[in-house]
């Protein structure tokens, strides 16, 4: 197996996007380890837990250095949970750790948790508030991230849970915050519930769903223009679901369509399932936990309604949305659309009508730009 530095030279991040700019472990992941280095050998197997993992830098390097077992582990993002997997197997470690949503046997008794630190406050707001209520009494967290990224918010946030938090020194353009003495904790604050009027919607978010039960600003650009989107279309997908508020809108116009929403995030499923129950067309509006639409067949869709992240974690680039361009063209039936909405400065367009079919501007703002692309039949069997 090799010491730690081995193990991190062996990771990799597929089946997420990788490039020469986007690494499998950084100085973060190393710092976290080191701090936590006395906590962990005094925990020992069985009462570690790992949160927010990009891609098993923090696990593996925790199992390799102490020789643990039993390590509990949750990710929200299905392509961070596949990469550890394919890391574990590849180092002969798959049978040191298991997965786990966030909820009580992921950290029930845990006496140390490693965190990677999420930019969305709200789903750090989540997570604290998991961990002060299952963890042992004495657990220790080590929550760490990039100096860019941390902010005073997350310190004041994490004292809402603990009675005692304390940055370490930085290094390497890194730092962790350290938290222990959970406080007692009332109702679960998660998810959380909005109605958005205009829309005739309800939505109920988890704290690290996007843009929580909000509706974004490029996503409502989009649904001005949904009576548009092909009014003879039976199979729908909503790529990139989020909280499923596009998918419930769509469903809730058209009664006779179906509608799939898919999201490589755990907290975004679990939001659009609820969402669509509460709205009253779960029995249309399937959920599924997928990578850009992997699992879904050859031409299969009559519609795709895409919003495409323009960051891969916390670097800025275009391959996720590039990957999700690739799948709609394959997923697409001949003559089937699709409907995405963009950062104009990104200028998608090219990319959409190479990877998809014929592309037109339908609408553009200050900020966004709405398009429809269909899909050509000799496209279609490129």
């Amino acid at each position: 197996m090799g010491d730690v530095e081995d193990v991190f030279g062996r990771l990799r991040r597929h089946p997420d996007v990788e490039a020469a700019n986007l690494c499998a472990v950084d100085a973060a992941d190393r710092l976290i380890l080191d701090v936590a280095d006395e906590a962990i050998v005094a925990a020992g197997s069985g009462k570690v837990a790992v949160i927010g993992d990009s891609y098993g830098a923090l696990t593996l390097g925790a199992i390799a250095r102490h020789e643990l077992r039993d390590v509990r582990v949750h990710q929200d993002s299905l392509t961070g949970e596949l990469a550890l997997a394919n890391n574990a197997r590849a180092l002969g470690l798959a049978d040191r750790y298991t997965r786990h949503p966030l909820a009580e046997e992921l950290l029930s008794d845990a006496r140390v948790v490693l965190l990677r630190l999420p930019r969305v406050l709200a789903g750090l707001t989540e997570v604290a508030d998991a961990i002060a209520r299952y963890a042992a009494p004495d657990v220790e967290v080590f929550a760490g991230g990039r100096d860019k990224y941390l902010t005073k918010s997350m310190n004041d946030l994490l004292a809402q849970f603990f009675s005692e938090v304390r940055a370490s020194r930085g290094r390497q353009k890194s730092r962790t915050l350290l938290a222990t003495g959970p406080k007692p904790v009332g109702a679960p604050l998660f998810p959380v519930r909005e109605r958005l009027d205009d829309l005739d919607i309800q939505v109920i978010a988890h704290g690290a769903a996007f843009a929580g039960a909000r509706l974004d600003i490029g996503t409502r650009f989009l649904l001005q223009h949904l009576t548009s989107m092909k009014p003879d279309a039976r199979d729908a997908i909503d790529l990139g679901c989020g909280t499923g508020i596009l998918a419930v809108a769509l469903a809730k116009a058209r009664p006779g369509i179906t509608v799939v929403g898919t999201d490589q995030s755990a907290a975004a499923v679990a939001s659009a399932r609820a969402t669509a129950e509460v709205n009253g067309v779960a029995d249309r509006l399937t959920v599924i936990r997928d990578d850009a639409m992997s699992s879904a067949a050859d031409n299969s869709a009559d519609l795709v309604l895409c919003n495409p992240p323009f960051h891969v974690g916390a670097a800025v680039h275009t391959g996720s949305a590039i990957k999700m361009f690739a799948e709609t063209g394959r997923v697409l039936r001949p003559g089937g659309e699709l409907w995405t909405v963009y950062n104009t400065h990104l200028n998608y367009r090219g990319v959409v009508e190479r990877m998809v079919g014929r592309t037109e501007v339908i609408g553009r703002n200050r900020k966004f730009t709405v398009t429809r692309s269909v899909r050509g039949l000799r496209d279609a069997q490129r």
